[in-house]
């Protein structure tokens, strides 16, 4: 009877340190705060001038927060369309397409509810 308690505390016991070495400790990983002024106007500016940035440019203006804010729906969609689609933006191979984290950087800031 006491080597099944014995037995049974033991194992009761490896379990516990088991358990507690082997915790895996889970931290969330931040999305850093993406805003229009510091992330997203800077590649608007670098990848669609001059077309969309008054007075040069003859297309929609989206020079503004909220020029960007109200088109970026749109705005995503056409950056990650197939190069050859005719909406593609930049059109025409006239600036760079965006990377995957520059486009990332348009989805996460409307994710964030495109803080100004």
């Amino acid at each position: 009877m006491k080597k099944i308690i014995l037995i049974t505390a033991g194992f009761c016991c490896l379990m516990i340190l088991q358990n507690c070495g082997s915790s895996k400790k889970t931290t969330a990983v931040k999305t850093p705060e993406v805003s229009f002024g510091k992330d997203v106007l800077p590649v608007m500016q670098a990848r669609c001038t001059p077309c969309h940035f008054p007075p040069d440019g003859r297309k929609q203006a989206l020079n503004t927060y909220a020029d960007v804010k109200t088109n970026i729906a749109e705005i995503i969609n056409r950056i990650k369309l197939p190069h050859t689609d005719d909406k593609f933006m930049p059109w025409k191979n006239k600036k760079p397409a965006l990377s995957d984290s520059l486009i990332n950087v348009f989805t996460e800031w409307q994710k964030q509810n495109m803080p100004e």
